[in-house]
């Protein structure tokens, strides 16, 4: 099955959730839920799991659950058509035959 992976900066307690671009090697996303029991962390699950088309179990967080910088897994989606998804596939540049989007190593791909 399908799956991609990308860094993400999220900035809870915002004024509307949306994807904003990228800030350095992640993607910049606000929600509007603060960062208290674990309410920023599903707030950025369901609006990536709504653009991207797959249910919202679909959507982890790797890495990084306590901190804005995450590490997050879709599956049952391609790198670029996730990156099409988020509206970020123009904020990446990609050499032939790798991902869109930024992403980070983990032990399966290495």
């Amino acid at each position: 099955m399908a799956s991609a992976q990308l860094s993400v900066r999220l900035i809870p307690r915002a004024r509307a959730d949306e994807i904003a671009g990228s800030r350095g090697d992640a993607v910049l996303i606000r929600v509007t839920a603060p960062p208290v029991d674990g309410r920023a962390n599903e707030a950025l699950r369901a609006l990536i799991a709504k653009r991207a088309g797959v249910a919202k179990g679909r959507v982890s967080i790797v890495a990084g659950t306590a901190s804005r910088d995450k590490v997050v897994r879709v599956e049952g989606i391609e790198p670029d058509a996730l990156a099409r998804a988020l509206g970020v596939g123009d904020t990446f540049a990609s050499a032939p035959g790798t991902s869109a989007l930024p992403t980070t190593r983990t032990k399966e791909s290495r």
